[in-house]
């Protein structure tokens, strides 16, 4: 997929809808409303792309982990981890979005959080392994960043039989809330 063929899809999928506006999650780092590198799991042409002209809107981007963090906040010091293809991360305080690049920090055996709590690590580790390391990675990150509670979403999240202590179980929805936040001046 790459970001012509994404515009094509939804406007065929809203034609007939009547929206102002554009809120875009994106799967990689993003920097004043543009994605500033390729993503690791799409491909090429969404750096440069220009949102607004093809939509006909104003279009507003950040980070698809911080799209669903932004759902799912409820206040105080949240971090968000999405458990999905890769490893989203984000972090609300006191209504201050701040998207956050974690999976590619070093983790374990000269490996990253993704390649543990990713697809990758599910895939390679099995799941009560793979569950095993997101409790740690759960554990590690929610004292260092000082969370009052983590929120887990993503894909992968519904396949932990239990939740690590201060961590909820988010939902994917929360990122269409999020979108829609997106657009307001306040959280609160």
């Amino acid at each position: 997929m790459n970001a012509a063929k994404m515009v094509r899809d939804v406007k065929k999928a809203t034609a007939g809808w009547n929206y102002s506006a554009v809120a875009m999650g994106y799967p990689g780092p993003v920097l004043h409303n543009r994605p500033v590198s390729e993503p690791h799991n799409l491909g090429h042409g969404w750096v440069g792309f220009k949102f607004r002209k093809a939509f006909g809107r104003p279009v507003r981007i950040i980070n698809d982990a911080a799209m669903q963090a932004l759902g799912s906040y409820e206040g105080g010091r949240m971090l968000f981890l999405g458990l999905g293809t890769g490893l989203g991360s984000a972090m609300i305080v006191n209504g201050v979005l701040e998207p956050m690049e974690l999976a590619h920090l070093p983790y374990e055996k000269g490996r990253t959080y993704e390649d543990y709590v990713g697809i990758r690590g599910l895939k390679r580790l099995g799941k009560k392994k793979w569950r095993r390391h997101v409790a740690d990675v759960v554990k590690q990150l929610k004292a260092a960043l000082e969370a009052d509670y983590v929120i887990l979403g993503g894909g992968n999240a519904k396949l932990l039989k239990q939740l690590p202590p201060g961590a909820r179980l988010g939902d994917n929805n929360n990122a269409f809330r999020g979108g829609f936040r997106l657009w307001k001046d306040r959280l609160r």
